[in-house]
């Protein structure tokens, strides 16, 4: 029996967002999706540089959140392939984040739809601000 739920939150500059997870019933952890097609502006010879700052600046801030709904404890998989990036060819950035819960919620709540809502938006601004790579677009076209 089917019991993961997904709830997709459109765009913020881009970025598709969304969130979910595999249990609803028995909930234990909440996934956050982000997902953008990346075009570098200048060529940088350490993307990998890049994207390991934006990994760690992301999990200093969700280890410093203070929320009602989540733990201290999450896990951050910020996937971009950095040995095909050039410029003027865009990459795939795939973002997912596990958050693990306190307690037992409905995940369809506007509350917690909010928090995750503010969270990918302080992400997409704060964390994700080099402009060297992190420059978003809706599809590969």
């Amino acid at each position: 029996m089917k019991t993961g739920k997904f709830i997709p939150l459109g765009y913020i500059n881009n970025v598709k967002i969304g969130y979910g997870t595999v249990d609803y019933k028995n909930l234990k952890t909440v996934y956050l999706k982000l997902n953008s097609w990346l075009l570098p502006e200048t060529d940088t010879k350490d993307f990998d540089l890049i994207i390991s700052r934006a990994r760690r600046e992301i999990k200093t801030h969700l280890y410093y959140l203070n929320s009602e709904f989540f733990r201290k404890e999450h896990i951050v998989d910020l996937d971009v392939r950095t040995k095909g990036i050039k410029l003027e060819k865009k990459s795939f950035m795939n973002l997912e984040i596990t958050l693990f819960v306190k307690n037992q919620f409905d995940i369809r709540d506007k509350k917690v739809k909010s928090e995750i809502k503010e969270l990918s938006d302080y992400i997409i601004q704060n964390n994700l601000k080099d402009k060297n790579l992190f420059n978003f677009y809706k599809n590969k076209k």
